[in-house]
């Protein structure tokens, strides 16, 4: 559901570059791994995995602590590590491979919180290129030893090919374990089974050996931790297993043991071969003591298996050789997964950060750089400082992480799935963070010797165990709410599936459900990789969850007392901006001050002191540059924090104003709706008003049509009899006016185009508006402007309709002057300007006469309908022309009408045939007439019977039926508008249950009902009411007939007493077919001229009967006699 007034982002397509874009090069970097990309076999991900226990830093730890604290000391640290390494990876491998996560995502779900496993992600990182650099470092060695190569180039060399092979993630790194391992094992183990057969006292003294610490070889719980602390800085290499574990097929029924048995070896088991490698460290580096090999030099692996080939080989080189090989296919594997798992935690460490996220490929190489500045500043030198002092605060990373999995989770403490995406995280979760914290504090502090030598050695214990214990601690006191900030919505995410798959609406990437949550700011789902890297959000999808809220709870939490306010002043902010850059700028020169100073140890104290000064003075000299640093930050944060608050403000205000739009357009909505409907009711009701009133004109003038077809009717009758003809036209008029309104508001008024004879259309029009204009004492003045084309195309009847409309108000609104008709053609467009000396009319009344039933003066005794001009304009509109008006008052109007009416080159003929049928030749034919009114069943049957038809009625369609399969009709005239069945539905029974081939035409009153909306089982459609010419017309059409016409009967005409011109007017009417003009002119000449009532009443009956055929030539007789008599009576009168 659309949620209003709540602000919206933007949507900004994000285009990721072509590295992100790749998953084979990007191996879903910051998100987890879909069961879609799970395609490589049990094996091949075991194998994979165990291709990094081939790192001989294995060895050198082994090596360094049997040289330091003996070989009973190193041989029991070796065994509780490899125990505690077990027992941890146990359960992070476990939930990695299930739920198909990295290290990064499993320690957010697992306690740390969004943010807070950013740190973790720090510590991982500083894992990878700590041992990048420490392994690239032996490779190093070896390459000196063998090609004489400066140390500093062999550095680049050993870090640079790490690259390339590195940058298509898991699926060469597999190919090129599964390639190497067999090489690998045949060098790992041919020197010790040489070394075993050639010398066995080798190992007769190795448990004696007492180490530089001297206590015997002995049993020492001092020592012992030592050494532990070195070694558990291991612990963090299940980061590395676990990004590999996380491409293991989905568990199943039918591969739950091969699955448990890669899970096992992979996973936690990588520290059994460790062990033993250790071990075989500490051998080897007691070898090479025997072998004369410096005490400083015995425990660097080139030196340890450089003995042990001597075993093998008899000749120095080839023994160099091997070892170089060996080192160099070692350290290729192991730093292939040290870079690979560096590039994946500097991927999820920076796109928090910085919200950017250029690609895994470009993080790696980053780690790499960070591994060569390691190592060309001699790590290896301080190889047991650093690896003690990073191994208690990685065990209690991994101990807090542990003991949500193995603790919190079967307690109910934490959720049982791992939730790894943004949308539903908390920034901070203090479960993880506040435990490992805690256990790490605890650590360095021991381990720094401040809280005694026992404490001291056992270190690690105490962080391990801190962290065990203050995870569920806080957990419970916490009641697990920092775990999820916002529950998963999947209701939400359901109309977005398609396929089992989900789009993102920033990149439109489609991912599985598990990947993707729905996002509050967008509208939309989101995947993982664009929710993490969005900065505009402003984390709409759980404001409380944000890291900002919780360090405000925090404080009012820690001190109630202190107003929250003042925290976030300038200076709080400074000061805590400065904090930070000091605490990180003391700890870099602290760790640069610390390797230095270990090479001027054994210089003058005058040469310290002065290193000291110099470190001191550079320390000072940048807490100057770091304050202005921290003041740049603070102003630039609190201009743009002012910035967004202005942004926001003028945001809320826009929404505001949409929400107000929103309003204003659902009322107009609401309010366009309700004129829909009422329109429609109004079609409804002009479309019944048209029925029920065409019903009984039809039989009004039907019964009038065959009545005055009867010779024997008297005279006296025909009048009355025309009189009600016309009446019935009149009316018919009315209804035809508006249903013309009616039919364009609805969009169901059909053009019908046709060829028009342009000129003889003007002329036309001249001949029916200038009698009635000289009737009114004006002049009528028609003016052609420029060529006209022959022949042009548009509706005839609609154009003259306009036309007659703009004259006819002319004339009727013009006492004096003249009227003007000019007509101009050019590019397929007519213009007409109809001018006028009339009343004219006021500028405020111009629109209002285009209005339905509005006259121009309503003080004018007018006989329109206030129709015309509002039927003209809907009529020009329709057309796709344009009316427009000009007038003065008391000066005239002038209307411009603009219509396109294309031309026509190639005219077709058009015949025009008036009918004056008695009837017809050929067999007697039978006609079915269908209608639920008897009066117009009459109506048909006594226009049909005296021409010769068999006329059948029916009155609905049931009848309709039965009668036409018993007398099979040749022709069937069809009303729509029936009970039961209507006309269409009737007209498709006979077609497809009778098989009549019988043509049917349609008879309708229906206004909305015209030729172009005729089903395929119809023939043709007639409209009510019926006019005899029109339907013995379809009638012909349809049945082919030829009609027998009456012979004019001999008809004397009268004493000419009507004057020409009203003759000639009569002509006019009678050469257009305008019988109603003919009736009008008629009764007015009635009134005119009494003396010529006989020569009316014959010619108003010729008219009556629709014989204007022989109307024109009793009035072309008339004409033609009037004109000899006055020729003679003026030849007479002049002799």
């Amino acid at each position: 559901m659309q949620l209003t007034g709540i602000q919206r982002i933007v949507k900004i397509r994000r285009d990721y570059n072509s590295w992100v874009a790749d998953e084979t090069l990007e191996d879903y970097a910051l998100r987890f791994t879909p069961k879609s990309f799970r395609k490589w076999s049990e094996f091949r991900i075991a194998n994979t995995a165990l291709g990094a226990v081939s790192f001989l830093a294995l060895e050198a730890i082994g090596g360094t602590l049997a040289l330091s604290y003996g070989f009973t000391n190193t041989l029991w640290a070796i065994l509780a590590v490899a125990l505690v390494i077990f027992l941890t990876g146990l359960p992070i491998s476990y939930y990695a491979a299930r739920y198909g996560v990295d290290m990064d995502l499993l320690t957010r779900g697992a306690g740390f919180g969004y943010i807070g496993s950013t740190i973790t992600s720090l510590i991982y990182a500083s894992f990878t290129f700590l041992f990048f650099a420490l392994e690239a470092a032996i490779m190093a060695l070896a390459l000196e030893l063998y090609f004489s190569i400066p140390l500093a180039l062999a550095y680049v060399v050993c870090s640079v090919i790490i690259v390339p092979l590195v940058t298509y993630g898991i699926t060469l790194i597999n190919r090129l374990q599964l390639w190497t391992q067999p090489l690998w094992l045949t060098l790992l183990l041919l020197p010790y089974v040489f070394v075993i057969a050639k010398n066995p006292d080798a190992l007769a003294d190795l448990t004696s050996f007492a180490g530089r610490e001297g206590n015997g070889g002995a049993f020492n719980l001092l020592s012992f931790g030592a050494a532990c602390t070195v070694a558990l800085a291991l612990i963090t290499q299940i980061g590395e297993q676990v990004d590999y574990l996380r491409f293991l097929p989905e568990k199943t029924r039918q591969n739950r043991v091969r699955w448990w048995l890669a899970m096992l070896a992979a996973g936690p088991g990588w520290i059994i071969p460790g062990a033993l490698k250790m071990l075989a460290g500490a051998f080897l580096a007691f070898l090479a003591l025997q072998h004369e090999i410096p005490v400083d030099k015995a425990a660097e692996p080139t030196q340890m298996y450089l003995v042990a080939f001597s075993y093998v080989f008899a000749s120095p080189e080839w023994a160099l050789a091997a070892m170089v090989l060996f080192v160099i296919v070692s350290q290729v594997k192991i730093n292939v997964t040290n870079a690979y798992a560096g590039s994946l935690a500097w991927s999820n460490f920076f796109a928090r950060v910085t919200h950017s996220h250029p690609g895994r490929v470009v993080w790696l190489v980053f780690n790499v750089a960070i591994a060569l500045m390691l190592m060309e500043l001699g790590v290896f030198e301080a190889i047991e400082q650093v690896l003690g002092l990073y191994a208690n605060v990685a065990i209690a990373w991994i101990g807090a992480l542990v003991a949500d999995l193995v603790i919190n989770k079967p307690l109910g403490l934490s959720p049982r799935q791992i939730e790894f995406k943004r949308a539903h995280l908390y920034d901070i979760n203090p479960v993880g963070v506040g435990s490992m914290l805690i256990a790490s504090l605890l650590a360095i502090l021991a381990h720094s010797g401040l809280l005694g030598e026992l404490a001291q050695a056992a270190s690690p214990v105490i962080a391990l165990g801190t962290a065990l214990l203050c995870a569920p601690l806080i957990a419970w006191l916490t009641g697990g709410r920092f775990y999820i900030a916002r529950e998963r919505q999947p209701e939400l995410l359901y109309p977005y599936t398609e396929r089992g798959k989900i789009a993102c609406v920033l990149c439109s990437n489609a991912f599985e459900e598990p990947d993707t949550a729905f996002c509050p700011a967008y509208g939309a789902p989101i995947c993982s990789l664009c929710c993490s890297l969005d900065a505009r959000c402003g984390d709409l999808c759980k404001p409380h969850g944000r890291l900002s809220a919780q360090w405000d709870a925090f404080l009012r939490w820690a001190f109630p007392q202190v107003s929250i306010p003042r925290l976030h002043t300038r200076l709080a902010h400074y000061l805590g901006v400065l904090g930070l850059i000091i605490g990180l700028l003391s700890l870099a020169l602290w760790l640069i001050y610390s390797q230095v100073s270990l090479s001027v140890v054994a210089s003058p104290q005058e040469t310290g002191e002065t290193l000291y000064q110099a470190f001191l003075k550079a320390f000072l000299v940048l807490s100057l540059f770091a304050g202005i640093l921290a003041w740049w930050v603070v102003l630039t944060r609190e201009s743009r924090h002012v910035a967004q608050q202005e942004s926001d403000r003028q945001t809320h205000l826009l929404m505001q104003e949409i929400e107000a739009h929103r309003k204003t357009d659902e009322q107009l909505q609401k309010a366009k709706e309700a004129s829909e409907a009422a329109n429609a009711a109004k079609s409804r009701y002009v479309t019944g008003l048209s029925h029920e009133l065409r019903t009984p004109l039809n039989s009004i003038l039907g019964y009038a049509q065959i009545l005055l077809r009867d010779e024997a009717m008297a005279p006296r009758h025909k009048d009355a009899l025309g009189t009600i003809h016309r009446s019935g036209a009149h009316l018919l008029s009315l209804i035809d006016g508006l249903l013309d309104v009616a039919k364009i508001e609805a969009g169901k008024l059909n053009l019908e185009q046709s060829e028009i004879a342009f000129p003889e259309f003007l002329q036309q029009l001249r001949q029916m508006i200038a009698p009635q204009a000289e009737e009114k004492g004006l002049r009528f003045h028609f003016e052609s402007q420029g060529r006209m084309p022959a022949v042009v195309r548009g509706d005839e009847k609609r154009v003259r309709q306009i036309l007659i409309n703009l004259l006819g108000n002319a004339v009727r609104y013009t006492d004096a002057g003249s009227i003007t008709l000019r007509a101009s053609y050019l590019r397929e467009t007519a213009t007409f300007e109809i001018a006028d000396t009339g009343i004219g009319i006021p500028a405020e009344q111009i629109e209002r006469l285009f209005q339905p039933f509005e006259r121009g003066n309503p003080l004018r005794q007018d006989n329109g309908l206030g129709l015309g001009l509002t039927i003209t304009r809907m009529l020009t509109a329709l057309m796709g022309g344009e009316l427009s008006v000009k007038s003065q008052e008391g000066q005239g109007t002038v209307f411009q009408l603009r219509l396109f009416l294309s031309e026509v080159r190639v005219p077709q003929a058009v015949v025009h045939v008036e009918h004056d049928i008695v009837g017809y030749h050929g067999p007697r034919r039978r006609v079915l007439v269908v209608d639920d009114h008897i009066e117009h069943r009459k109506v048909l049957a006594g226009m049909l019977e005296p021409l010769g038809f068999e006329v059948l009625m029916a009155s609905n369609g049931q009848e309709a039926l039965s009668q036409a399969s018993l007398h099979n009709p040749d022709l069937i005239l069809m009303d729509l508008s029936m009970p039961q069945l209507d006309g269409w539905q009737t007209a498709r029974l006979m077609r497809r249950s009778l098989g009549s081939s019988a043509p049917i035409l349609i008879i309708s009153a229906n206004a909305f009902v015209d030729g172009g909306s005729v089903s395929a089982d119809c023939n043709d459609y007639l409209p009510k009411p019926v006019h005899a010419p029109v339907l013995l017309d379809k009638i012909s059409q349809q049945l082919s007939l030829n009609w027998i016409r009456r012979a004019p009967a001999p008809i004397q005409p009268p004493a000419i007493s009507l004057a020409v011109p009203a003759l000639q007017a009569l002509q006019q009417q009678a050469s257009l077919g305008y019988v109603r003009g003919v009736m009008e002119l008629l009764d007015r000449l009635q009134h005119e001229a009494p003396a010529a009532a006989a020569q009316v009443e014959t010619l108003r009956g010729l008219a009556a009967r629709f014989q204007l055929n022989e109307l024109s030539r009793q009035l072309d007789e008339a004409i033609h006699s009037q004109k000899t008599r006055t020729t003679m009576e003026n030849g007479h009168a002049a002799s």
